[in-house]
């Protein structure tokens, strides 16, 4: 049981480690690999070939554990509420399809597309139901942040780009940035609590 709360205590620092160790993945990639271009490739450009991939695929995957558990710190965060919830398990998808992205490289075919597809459509509408929750808890402000980042996750792949990876980072960072607002907002209620 001691064990248990103590990680419990750990978990809304995953809400600002996770997307520090995901870009820092990203970028690590990105200098291991000259050929990378930001406005003509898709990040899973780098998890093809070489020294790249390595870095690349196995950080996603273990972005997405982090992911997970941080999604646990948001289930309890929700409590009962249906909505909160969906936005907990709309969360907790994502994270599986980034797991996909890092074990279904381009390599593997036609998977890959839906894995990365599947991530990038569940992280925005996971923001969603979490703002409609906010919202209808009276946490107005929290509320309409979730709603404008999850917006910008799903606005920037409006315009028609040469490449993916541009938009791809932008909606990851959106997300990130949520995840640190949502790591600083639990620790906040365990401070209140106790």
């Amino acid at each position: 049981m001691h064990v248990e709360s103590k990680l419990a205590r750990l978990i809304p620092y995953f809400g600002f480690i996770t997307p520090i160790f995901g870009f820092s993945v990203i970028l690590l990639a990105v200098s291991s690999a000259p050929w990378f271009s930001w406005t003509e490739n898709a990040l899973s450009d780098l998890g093809v070939f070489g020294l790249s991939a390595v870095i690349f695929n196995n950080g996603l995957i273990i972005t997405a554990a982090m992911m997970m558990v941080f999604c646990v710190g948001i289930w309890k965060l929700v409590g009962g509420d249906m909505m909160g919830r969906s936005g907990a398990v709309l969360f907790l998808l994502a994270a599986t399809f980034l797991v996909g992205i890092g074990a279904f490289p381009e390599t593997a075919g036609r998977i890959h597309y839906y894995v990365s597809v599947g991530f990038f459509v569940s992280m925005p509408l996971s923001l969603f139901a979490m703002a409609v929750y906010m919202l209808r808890r009276g946490m107005k402000r929290l509320g309409l942040l979730t709603l404008a980042l999850g917006g910008f996750a799903a606005f920037v792949w409006t315009p028609n780009w040469d490449g993916v990876a541009i938009p791809e980072a932008l909606s990851a960072l959106a997300v990130g940035a949520w995840t640190t607002v949502m790591g600083s907002r639990m620790l906040v209620e365990k401070q209140g609590a106790s």
